[in-house]
């Protein structure tokens, strides 16, 4: 008897010392592992996400604002895999059978995913608009139902705000095209109605002479790319003969150039007598 309480006592105490130390100490270091691998993984990414500095601070606050949302995406995934591999491990330390567990998970994950379809669309569409970089804060876009200036980029929403003041909130996953006028360059395209009886050649070389001069002035010189080019009549309809003009611009520049082409052509048509267009009045 008193052997078989020895081995009792012995087996009693390599027992206890294994729920007390042994136990213990394997899931501190799961722990330590997953938050050194966590911090280390991290790190990684802020390094990879750091965008290159441009000297145009516009094309700096677009480079920062898709670098954080990109990095925060990875580093919350990161986290969310971290976290489960280690809970999945410590469980079985403690002896807890983790199969149906995870049969679970991804049982409720795929009704998640079934119930929330429209929300996992609005992300992963935000998730490629930003690695393809379609669009970014102060672009001109046209989305279809909103077009206007970009104010925010999210994985599900993008805001923008119209000629009108108005503030569009545009799921991404709504967005099936993109049109977007601030990327590369643009294009200034001025059409100049006259008068079927005017000189042709002569109005098209007046406005050649405006548009150059008005394309030398400032502050229209910093936004020009490439010098106007008068293409020449465009359009003959019942009311109007039609010249173009156009002019490759810096990308969200074109309307103001536009403008400035359209008011020094309408006042050297004025000042060398190319009539206007005649346009009936209806009663």
């Amino acid at each position: 008897m008193g052997m078989i309480s020895e081995i009792q006592a012995w087996e009693l105490t390599d027992t206890n010392r294994d729920w007390l130390i042994h136990r213990p100490v394997e899931i501190a270091i799961y722990v330590a592992l997953a938050v050194v691998l966590r911090f280390a993984l991290h790190h990684g990414i802020d390094r990879m996400s750091k965008p290159r500095k441009s000297p145009n601070a516009k094309v700096n606050e677009r480079r920062s604002q898709r670098a954080r949302t990109i990095g925060s995406v990875l580093k919350s995934t990161v986290s969310i895999v971290i976290l489960v591999w280690c809970v999945l491990q410590i469980l079985g330390i403690l002896g807890i059978n983790v199969a149906p567990f995870i049969a679970s998970a991804g049982v409720i994950g795929l009704a998640i995913g079934f119930g929330a379809q429209n929300l996992v669309r609005d992300f992963l569409s935000g998730i490629f608009m930003l690695l393809e970089d379609q669009y970014g804060v102060g672009d001109v876009v046209d989305l279809g139902d909103a077009v206007g200036t970009v104010e925010t980029v999210g994985l599900r929403v993008t805001t923008i705000r119209d000629a009108n003041g108005t503030l569009w909130y545009c799921r991404n996953g709504e967005i099936l095209r993109v049109g977007n006028m601030s990327q590369g360059y643009a294009t200034a395209v001025l059409d100049l109605p006259i008068a079927h009886n005017a000189n042709v050649h002569k109005a098209c070389e007046v406005a050649t002479r405006a548009v150059l001069e008005a394309a030398e002035s400032e502050p229209i010189r910093a936004d020009m790319i490439d010098k106007p080019e008068m293409l020449g009549v465009n359009s003959v309809t019942a009311e109007a003969i039609t010249i173009r003009v156009t002019a490759q611009v810096k990308p969200g520049r074109q309307w103001a150039v536009q403008r400035a082409f359209a008011r020094s052509a309408l006042t050297a048509f004025e000042e060398q007598g190319i009539e206007a267009p005649y346009l009936p009045v209806l009663r």
